[in-house]
């Protein structure tokens, strides 16, 4: 039995190096693979077996990776698939969700919810950003006020566990960064966790289905 490996598929040599690289240093994969099409991806598959991870692009030089998605799925259902894109249309994440993705990430994304992406789709977790009215989530989270966490800190962690930047957050609350950064420095402490990634996994189970 092969041994399990993420594959990146971008037609962009260093975007799709540089996520491999990460997936080795950051994400515990001791393999990581690169192909640039359908076809490479479709050859690598033949050759190492099913990729426990496969991070694609939503646009490939023949189109969109959708019927990719439909084909992936349908060869191996135990692939746990991330898309990633620079497009900011919310319909890019919508039609991936549609056809079976299992989470989607923007490309100007931070490292740090890369990370937190792979991390909830190697739990068997879905990720994919909000777009109804961030403001709203806590409402559906009221545990998480057990560990001692405010209303407005419990407002920063669920869009934090939903992978919102810290800009984004600011935005959606109407304060500073500076002022976000201070909540989550609190709650992480709060949480006994040094980091986002580490919140996700001490959370796992309690974070609402996306």
């Amino acid at each position: 039995m092969s041994k399990p490996y993420a594959l990146v598929v971008d037609d962009h040599p260093m975007v799709a190096n540089s996520i491999a690289a990460f997936l080795n240093t950051h994400c515990g994969y001791k393999r990581a693979y690169v192909a640039a099409s359908r076809q490479e991806c479709d050859r690598f598959i033949e050759e190492k077996g099913s990729p426990q991870l496969l991070v694609l692009d939503f646009w490939l030089p023949d189109g969109t990776a959708l019927q990719l998605i439909r084909e992936l799925l349908q060869k191996a259902s135990t692939i746990r698939l991330l898309v990633i894109s620079g497009d900011e249309n919310n319909n890019v994440q919508h039609k991936a969700r549609e056809v079976g993705a299992h989470g989607f990430v923007h490309k100007h994304d931070s490292p740090q919810v890369f990370n937190c992406a792979v991390t909830a789709l190697q739990n068997g977790q879905f990720w994919f950003p909000e777009t109804s009215d961030p403001a709203l989530l806590p409402s559906s989270l009221p545990h998480f006020q057990t560990f001692g966490l405010t209303q407005r800190q419990t407002e920063v962690l669920a869009m934090m566990l939903r992978g919102f930047s810290n800009k984004r957050i600011a935005i959606a609350l109407a304060v500073s960064e500076p002022t976000i950064k201070e909540h989550i420095t609190s709650i992480l402490s709060k949480l006994g966790v040094t980091n986002r990634v580490e919140a996700i996994t001490l959370l796992q189970g309690q974070r609402p289905t996306l």
